[in-house]
């Protein structure tokens, strides 16, 4: 078995200088991405299998475009394209790839804990490409990079991240990473939207120390003041269904992010999203697309990071 941290699966088994590292990498890595770098590709003997078994852009195609760009060979394996639809097990697939010599896999699983499942069964590394709403390690690796690439540093910095934080598996590792580099972490939620582990540090949450640090709201215009990122989350059709909130409507009138409510920020505020986005819902198309937002900064600094994640887990 590999050891544990020979995979990317939550940024809590990174320590901050090893998330300071990938950060760096990724910094020596836009040179091949931006072309400016006449080395061969580094990775040319090397294959890695995309298993998404949930829907993806962002993260599916940056690992596929950064995979190319190291000259590792990308297979891409969905849901539909797998035996999994045949009713084979999530192991026995994994068990395949790595039978095929396959020298890594990335993993989004509908399944929180997925990823940790395999552990002890293969000894193919893995990195957590998202599974169910526990951990999203490479967006967050992202948005670190994309605030200290902007920023020139995290450390002393006021993040605020805004919605679903109960069910979102990026505030989770963000709120990891952000903390473990120095940030002054806030969230703001309507409360159905906020873990109770948040609310009274419940010490069985794997998550307790560095909730412990950060400052909770419900009231977006307390919330907002002195932040230099706000960073909205996606708010989805299914939670409204299940009664957190009464209609999209009243939450945006609340919790929605436009430039009226950007005043109450610091004045070099930016703004972030780690998609996809449902405009005019939790962020206003004009704050989307405006000169507060670093929103395709993210997607386009992903590629980056994604290729530092793969120089470190498959070297």
């Amino acid at each position: 078995m590999k050891n544990i941290n020979q995979n990317l699966l939550d940024l809590d088994l990174l320590s901050s200088k090893e998330i300071q590292g990938i950060l760096h990498s990724a910094k020596k890595m836009e040179d091949i991405f931006y072309k400016n770098s006449k080395n061969k590709p580094l990775m040319q003997n090397k294959t890695i299998a995309g298993l998404f078994f949930e829907p993806s852009t962002r993260t599916r195609i940056s690992f596929e475009h950064a995979s190319n760009l190291l000259g590792i060979k990308y297979i891409d394996l969905s849901l539909n394209e797998s035996s999994i639809k045949k009713g084979e097990s999530l192991l026995n697939t994994a068990l395949t790839l790595q039978a095929m010599k396959v020298d890594g896999l990335i993993l989004r699983h509908p399944h929180s804990g997925a990823p940790y499942s395999l552990l002890g069964q293969i000894n193919t590394p893995i990195i957590n490409a998202g599974d169910g709403t526990h951990a999203h390690p490479s967006q967050a690796l992202t948005d670190l990079y994309t605030i200290q690439k902007h920023f020139g540093k995290i450390k002393g910095l006021t993040i605020l991240i805004v919605g679903d934080i109960l069910y979102s598996r990026v505030a989770r590792s963000n709120i990891l990473g952000l903390s473990k580099l120095g940030a002054i972490v806030k969230v703001c939620a309507p409360a159905t939207l906020l873990p109770v582990s948040l609310l009274n540090n419940n010490d069985s949450d794997k998550y307790t120390d560095a909730y412990s640090k950060i400052s909770v709201y419900t009231n977006l215009k307390e919330a907002i003041v002195n932040s230099n990122v706000v960073m909205p989350l996606r708010i989805q059709k299914e939670r409204q269904m299940k009664g957190h909130l009464p209609s999209f409507s009243e939450y945006t009138s609340m919790y929605g992010i436009n430039n009226k409510i950007l005043e109450l920020a610091e004045n070099d505020v930016m703004v972030m999203h780690p998609g996809p986005m449902n405009e005019g819902v939790e962020i206003d198309s004009l704050v989307a697309h405006g000169k507060k937002s670093l929103i395709e900064k993210q997607v386009e600094n992903g590629i980056s990071v994604k290729m530092a994640i793969l120089n470190k887990i498959l070297n």
